[in-house]
């Protein structure tokens, strides 16, 4: 069984989630519970009123449905107050045209941060970096990304590892290089002799060798 992490530890691939209870800008929440059934993911920025967090935070809204088609729940995080965020969120659909539609956590004390390891002093002392976590229905953690501060995420590329996940979840296949949906995915390793000969003689497979073998969903 995973382990949750100590704190102030970065959570690694696997580990379960730290769960938590903050303020946010929709109310006090537990983590846990907030997320539920569905997947999540959980990014941080380093600070309000900045320019490169205000472009991700408003792509992030404007593409909220997507990520609602595909089970999962966004969440922002930074170390500022629910004021500050307040006003920000207001700042931005008036400059941007676009309603913050997530909830967005005050993490004033770094709680948080320090459970998920946002805090780098080699890159600032005070703000967060930008970090991505991919939490699954289970709580676990399957996937995270750390950006610098001064270089903004790419959220297709989240949606893409997110869509991946859930691809190689529901039909026990992996993904290749560039993989998005649509594209051939990897048949899993074989792992005994009947495998290799059923690799061979599947007819539906583009087949490179026996250990490396594609097909469409």
């Amino acid at each position: 069984m995973a382990e949750t992490t100590q704190a102030g530890g970065i959570p690694r691939i696997g580990d379960i989630a730290p769960d938590f209870s903050a303020n946010t800008t929709e109310g006090p929440i537990k983590f846990s519970e907030w997320r539920g059934d569905k997947w999540a993911v959980l990014f941080s920025h380093p600070a309000d009123f900045t320019p490169v967090c205000s472009t991700e935070l408003t792509e992030f809204a404007k593409r909220k449905k997507e990520f609602d088609e595909l089970n999962t729940k966004l969440i922002g995080l930074s170390v500022d107050s629910i004021h500050s965020h307040l006003a920000w969120r207001e700042n931005l659909a008036k400059i941007m045209g676009v309603e913050i539609n997530f909830p967005m956590i005050a993490d004033l004390d770094t709680k948080v941060s320090q459970k998920f390891g946002m805090l780098h002093p080699g890159e600032s002392e005070t703000l967060t970096v930008r970090a991505v976590f991919v939490i699954d229905p289970a709580g676990k953690v399957r996937a995270l990304v750390y950006y610098p501060l001064n270089v903004g995420r790419n959220v297709e590329e989240v949606k893409r590892l997110l869509t991946a996940l859930q691809t190689t979840d529901k039909n026990k296949v992996a993904c290749p290089v560039n993989w998005k949906p649509g594209d051939k995915v990897i048949v899993p390793p074989p792992k005994t002799v009947a495998d290799v000969a059923e690799r061979k003689s599947h007819k539906d497979y583009e087949s490179f060798d026996f250990y490396l073998n594609k097909k469409s969903l």
